[in-house]
C-alpha cells in the first residue's frame, strides 16, 4: 500500500482495480478538517485524466507493474507482436495498447515495455530514432537556407514534417517526444 504522503509526479497507483499514474499533485489544508491532497491522474490504459482528492493519511494500492524489454518483430493487422528477449514467448498487442508510439518503432528494435497484470499497456520509447523517408516530394536544389517544410512518410508509417531537402531513401533522426523532425544521419 502507498501512503498520500509519498505521492509525486510519475509514481503509479490503483484505484479500483484500474493502474493510473500520477501527472500533478498538491497538498493543502482547508480553513476547517484534515489536510487533503488533490492529484490529477492518468488511466494508463485509456489516457483518460481524472481529478481525484484524497485525505491526508489515506493508502491506495501498488499496482502489478513490470517493465522489461521486449523486440518488436512484425505488424499483424490490427496487431503488434513483440517477443519477449529472455523467454522468447509473443505477445500479441492491438494498436490502440500501443498508440501513436508505434509510428516510431521498426521491425527488429528493442523497446521497454510496461506490463500490467501480464498485459502490455505501454511502451518506453529512447528520446530519438533514426527511421528512413519512404515517401515524399523530390527535393529541389538550393532549398537548403529556408526552413519551409514538406510531408513525409516514414518507413513505419509514421507522418512528419520534412525540410524541403529530404529526399525518399534518406534516413532522419526524429524526436519521438514531438514527431519533429532533428536531423540527418
Amino acid at each position: 500500500m502507498i501512503s498520500t504522503k509519498d505521492f509525486r509526479t510519475g509514481l503509479k497507483i490503483e484505484i479500483d482495480g484500474k493502474p493510473f499514474e500520477i501527472i500533478e499533485f498538491q497538498h493543502f489544508k482547508p480553513g476547517k478538517g484534515g489536510a487533503m491532497v488533490r492529484t490529477k491522474l492518468r488511466q494508463m490504459k485509456t489516457g483518460q485524466v481524472l481529478d481525484k482528492t484524497f485525505r491526508s493519511g489515506e493508502k491506495v494500492a501498488k499496482p502489478d507493474m513490470a517493465v522489461t524489454e521486449m523486440q518488436f518483430i512484425y505488424k499483424d493487422g490490427e496487431n503488434f507482436v513483440f517477443m519477449d528477449l529472455e523467454t522468447y514467448e509473443q505477445m500479441h498487442v492491438h494498436t490502440d495498447n500501443v498508440g501513436e508510439k508505434g509510428g516510431y518503432i521498426k521491425e527488429g528494435d528493442t523497446v521497454k515495455v510496461l506490463l500490467y497484470n501480464g498485459e502490455l499497456i505501454g511502451v518506453d520509447l529512447p528520446a530519438n530514432v533514426n527511421l528512413a523517408v519512404a515517401q515524399t516530394d523530390p527535393g529541389i536544389q538550393g532549398d537548403r537556407v529556408s526552413n519551409a517544410t514538406k510531408p513525409a512518410t516514414m518507413e513505419t508509417g509514421l507522418k512528419i514534417n520534412v525540410p524541403l531537402f529530404i529526399n525518399e531513401g534518406d534516413v532522419i533522426k526524429v524526436d519521438t517526444r514531438s514527431g519533429e523532425y532533428l536531423g540527418r544521419e
